[in-house]
């Protein structure tokens, strides 16, 4: 997004849509400084334990599951806000039907997400 630019979903509820392989992250927007996304999980779905450099801002809309932040175990439930800086080893695992509204600054980069597709073909949290 350029400046001036803006993203508006009405009903976010309409974009949501689960994968039956793995976590679905759904873009919402993306400028030079942030990305802005909506992440559906099916029970058992997770994003694997990384170290990513990117600060993480999430909401949990909807259903229940947990945050892994370094060695601390945080649950989720609709409503549940956390912020995670950059460099922060971190996972996040669903107990229900999850969906999150997730915010990172800057945009990740390919080596971002290395760790996470490694981990997800060999079915590692």
């Amino acid at each position: 997004m350029a400046a001036g630019d803006f993203s508006f979903q009405p009903q976010y509820g309409k974009l949501v849509s689960y994968d039956k392989e793995r976590f679905n992250a759904i873009p919402l927007g993306e400028g030079a400084h942030l990305k802005a996304l909506l992440t559906a999980f099916l029970p058992g779905q997770f994003i694997p334990l990384h170290t990513p450099g990117v600060d993480l801002a999430l909401l949990v809309l909807r259903g229940r599951g947990w945050l892994v932040v370094e060695e601390r175990e945080i649950e989720l439930a609709p409503g549940s806000v956390a912020l995670v800086p950059k460099g922060t080893r971190r996972g996040i695992r669903a107990t229900t039907k999850m969906v999150l509204f997730q915010v990172v600054a800057p945009p990740p980069k390919e080596a971002d997400h290395a760790e996470v597709q490694r981990k997800l073909t060999k079915g590692v949290f």
